[in-house]
């Protein structure tokens, strides 16, 4: 059965955001890090817009990663569990955070659902955000790494235009490269955008349908 977690009224922070709202965010995801250190568990968060392909890839990185770790899913959504249907298919642990209208998941949120999941028995767990490339890059949730996923269908200038959150990413992914000459989209020019933002960012071209590129992007993370 699917652990469910619902942001109650009140709970989730406001988008309007003040300094003491961010710094409670951080002293809540610095907490969310100390638990999953003690644990010995590497966990990885996806933040991407929808449609961006970041269950996909998420899919495509527990198959290639199930039998050397044991993984769980934390998948963030409005109000649907559609993405994290896809993944318990593969058989890990899965959370479904269901957040309402809030475009975000926070630290809180985290927190709350690591209290469904054994931690005892995990190695690995990969969050998805909400599907948005803005209120993700200002909360932390306390993972170790952060990757940002862009696709070719989505035009010439989704990274110049969402520079903050390719600031904050360890990991940028541009997904959908099968697609790139049919779209007239060259993916070299949105590697460019990305490191000129962000030089110490690692920038991996995938195609989640195919399959190439996600080995490179698990050795991205150091997985």
């Amino acid at each position: 059965m699917r652990n469910v977690v619902k942001a109650e009224e009140g709970e989730i922070f406001d988008v309007e955001l003040s300094e003491d709202l961010l710094r409670a965010n951080e002293e809540l995801a610095a907490k969310n890090r100390e638990i999953l250190r003690i644990h010995g568990i590497r966990t990885i968060e996806v933040m991407g817009s929808i449609g961006s392909g970041k269950t996909s890839l998420i899919a495509e990185m527990v198959k290639r990663l199930k039998d050397a770790y044991r993984i769980a899913f934390i998948a963030g959504d409005l109000t649907t569990t559609i993405d994290s249907d896809r993944i318990s298919g593969q058989g890990v642990e899965v959370v479904q955070i269901n957040t309402g209208k809030e475009c975000h998941l926070d630290a809180n949120l985290i927190m709350k659902a690591l209290k469904h999941l054994n931690l005892e028995s995990l190695d690995l767990i990969f969050i998805e955000n909400v599907g948005n490339l803005i209120c993700p890059a200002e909360f932390k949730l306390g993972s170790e790494k952060r990757i940002v996923v862009v696709s070719v269908t989505e035009g010439p200038y989704m990274v110049v235009k969402h520079p903050f959150i390719f600031m904050e990413a360890d990991v940028a992914v541009i997904n959908k490269i099968d697609l790139a000459e049919a779209m007239g989209i060259d993916p070299s020019k949105l590697e460019r955008d990305a490191l000129t933002i962000n030089p110490r960012i690692k920038v991996v071209r995938t195609s989640c349908r195919t399959g190439e590129g996600i080995d490179r992007v698990v050795e991205a993370l150091g997985l």
